[in-house]
C-alpha cells in the first residue's frame, strides 16, 4: 500500500507524477490561467495563462499532452529557482595577489531572524588562508574581493 496521491484527470484539474495543474479564473483580465503546484507544497510554483476554448468564454479542457509539459516547464522553473538561489547564496571569486591567485568565497546562511555570512579565501592548492564573518548583505565582488586581500584579510568592513 502506498501512500500516493491519487490521479485526477478532469477538465480543469489534473494530479500526477507528483503535480497537480488547476485551471482558475484569471483575475487580472476575462482569460484563464493555470496554476502548477508540487504535491505538498502550499504554494503554486508556476502560474501561467491558459488557453480560451472554441467558445471563448471557457477555458480549454487540459488533456494529457498538455498536463506532461506543464509538468516540464514547471520542474525546470523550480530547478532553476534552487539553482538561482544557490548562487546567490554561495558566491566565488577568483583574484591575483602579489605573485598567486586568491579564491574569495561569500557563503550566506539564510535566516529570518539572524542572518550570517561567512567571508573566506584560500590559496591556489586549497589551503584556507582566512575566514572572517560579515553581514549577509556583504557584496563580494572582484574589488571587495582584492581589497580585502590585499589589506592581508583585515576584518572585511574596515575597508
Amino acid at each position: 500500500m502506498t501512500d500516493e496521491i491519487p490521479k485526477s484527470q478532469e477538465p480543469r484539474l489534473w494530479s500526477a507524477d507528483g503535480w497537480t495543474a488547476r485551471v482558475v479564473k484569471n483575475e487580472d483580465d476575462d482569460g484563464w490561467a493555470v496554476a502548477m503546484t508540487k504535491d505538498g507544497a502550499s504554494e503554486p510554483a508556476l502560474v501561467g495563462p491558459w488557453t480560451m476554448g472554441r467558445d471563448k468564454k471557457n477555458p480549454k479542457p487540459l488533456d494529457g499532452n498538455a498536463f506532461s509539459t506543464l509538468v516540464k516547464t514547471a520542474h525546470e522553473f523550480v530547478r532553476r529557482s534552487e539553482q538561482q538561489l544557490h548562487a546567490s547564496l554561495h558566491q566565488s571569486i577568483e583574484v591575483t595577489v602579489g605573485a598567486g591567485r586568491v579564491t574569495v568565497t561569500l557563503d550566506i546562511e539564510p535566516d529570518d531572524e539572524n542572518p550570517r555570512a561567512n567571508l573566506s579565501a584560500a590559496d591556489e592548492q586549497g589551503q584556507p588562508l582566512a575566514s572572517a564573518r560579515v553581514p549577509p548583505n556583504f557584496k563580494l565582488n572582484r574589488a571587495s574581493a582584492l581589497a580585502w586581500a590585499e589589506a592581508g584579510f583585515a576584518k572585511p568592513n574596515s575597508f
